[in-house]
């Protein structure tokens, strides 16, 4: 019967990965059972306890690895014994080498889960944020002059080529046009160029100018531009105006972690780093966060993990078991019944996972 078989490499990481991955894991099992789709998951013990076992984050031919794999699943990366910028090494490696351009986060307020912010009577909130992912403020660029020493002096340079720029633009007025055409309620399509150009006089004005030449392409999407510190302030006062928005690197991270927030918390907020045109594996992560403090508890929300396993599905091509799985955690949340600590709840993350399976309508998973 299964026609479709995917491999899926498989990073629980650091901190609760291992507790939300494992859910995650179950849910899509039980999404694709009986169906035409198989997935092989196949774990990798790489990260932080790597790093201080071996003094690296993954094996020097992790990319050769993975390289053979239809897409990655990733728990969390970072612990308070490996230096931030050491840990986050491992992701900016994977998502260079593999050429996942697209860093892709939908901000939806899902029914059940109250924002913190105060919404205008029947707003909906329902956007996506298409951040750039391999280059810009993150091309690790720069060095250290006179180190140590008064003089010090650290240099950090942004890189932003016309290609990076402009495929990264396109994906989101092509997202646009999509969404607009999969009925996404009656908002028009719209691209929100996010920018900083009127003091990155060099980056950002080639940005801008580049968002203008490909918008041009695209009559029927509105063009939108903010600059990042007032559109945080409209993510705030209005998120409902918002459809899709174009970001560099450092402004897409920043944005989403307000988006998370706006949603209901990093425990519901999940993410993809795109390859698109599929010629290495993609790899999806809940957005941030290995909440060390509550490693080994079981209460951490596994929602954001499974959403992005339901991402995943969905880039596959498994697009009705993807489907299954963000209609399951829909009515789980829609419920109110069974809900982390971060919700208002007090369930552990292994009975949300049950309750998610249970409401794909297949037996529960063992405790």
């Amino acid at each position: 019967m299964v026609q479709k078989a995917y491999k899926i490499a498989t990073i629980p990481g650091d901190g609760v990965g291992y507790e939300v991955i494992e859910q995650g894991v179950a849910v899509l099992e039980e999404a694709v059972k009986n169906s035409n789709v198989s997935l092989e998951f196949t774990f990798f013990p790489w990260g932080s306890d790597y790093y201080i076992d071996n003094g690296m984050m993954m094996p020097k031919d992790a990319l050769e690895i993975l390289k053979g794999f239809d897409a990655i699943y990733l728990g969390a990366i970072g612990d308070p014994r490996v230096p931030d910028h050491v840990s986050l090494g491992m992701l900016l490696e994977i998502r260079k080498g593999f050429d996942q351009y697209i860093n892709l986060r939908p901000i939806e307020l899902l029914e059940g889960i109250d924002s913190p912010i105060k919404l205008a009577p029947g707003a909906v909130i329902d956007m996506v944020v298409v951040r750039e992912n391999t280059e810009g403020e993150y091309s690790s660029v720069g060095g250290r002059f006179k180190k140590g020493t008064p003089d010090e002096v650290a240099l950090q340079t942004g890189v932003f080529s016309r290609k990076g720029t402009e495929r990264v633009i396109r994906y989101a007025f092509d997202l646009a046009r999509k969404r607009a055409a999969a009925g996404n309620g009656e908002k028009a399509p719209m691209v929100t160029n996010c920018t900083k150009s009127n003091a990155l006089n060099y980056s950002m004005v080639l940005w801008d100018e580049v968002y203008d030449c490909v918008a041009a392409e695209y009559k029927e999407v509105a063009r939108d531009k903010a600059l990042v510190d007032a559109l945080c302030m409209w993510m705030v006062r209005k998120p409902q105006y918002f459809d899709v928005i174009v970001a560099s690197n450092l402004f897409g991270d920043i944005i989403t972690d307000l988006g998370a927030a706006i949603q209901g918390g990093m425990g519901v907020a999940a993410g993809g780093n795109i390859n698109p045109e599929k010629v290495y594996p993609s790899m999806f992560e809940p957005i941030h966060g290995s909440a060390p403090k509550y490693k080994g508890k079981y209460v951490s929300n596994p929602v954001a993990t499974i959403l992005a396993g339901a991402m995943m599905l969905d880039f596959l091509g498994a697009v009705d078991e993807g489907k299954a799985v963000l209609d399951a955690v829909k009515s789980v949340l829609k419920e109110k019944k069974v809900r982390t600590y971060d919700l208002g709840g007090n369930s552990s993350t292994k009975d949300v996972g049950r309750a998610i399976i249970e409401a794909i309508g297949n037996n529960q998973i063992d405790a």
